[in-house]
């Protein structure tokens, strides 16, 4: 099953756009959320219940103990690995897992 890449990624436009209007986090979170479904199986990507940006501080709602507790031992990497994914280490500089 091919997945279809979103096309707000390289638009300079919908940057431009999002900066203006003040949602560019929204969009630095849905990079997130596709990257974690490229990572993760599906089966553990359904227990993301979601993805936000706010104020530098990445917040992860996970409906499974298990992989809740896996995200809060590795966070440092998962951290480190967003920051990659977003190409500035400045976007993040928290990550909370709920």
């Amino acid at each position: 099953m091919s997945r279809k890449k979103r096309e707000f990624e390289s638009s300079e436009l919908l940057n431009s756009f999002a900066k203006i209007y003040g949602f560019e986090d929204k969009l630095k979170a849905f990079e997130i959320n596709d990257f974690l479904k490229d990572y993760l199986s599906n089966d553990l990507f359904e227990e993301i219940a979601s993805v936000n940006l706010k104020e530098k501080v990445l917040v992860i709602r996970i409906k499974s103990p298990l992989l809740k507790n896996d995200f809060r031992m590795r966070k440092s990497f998962f951290l480190k690995k967003f920051q990659e994914v977003l190409k500035d280490e400045s976007l993040i500089n928290d990550l909370l897992i709920l």
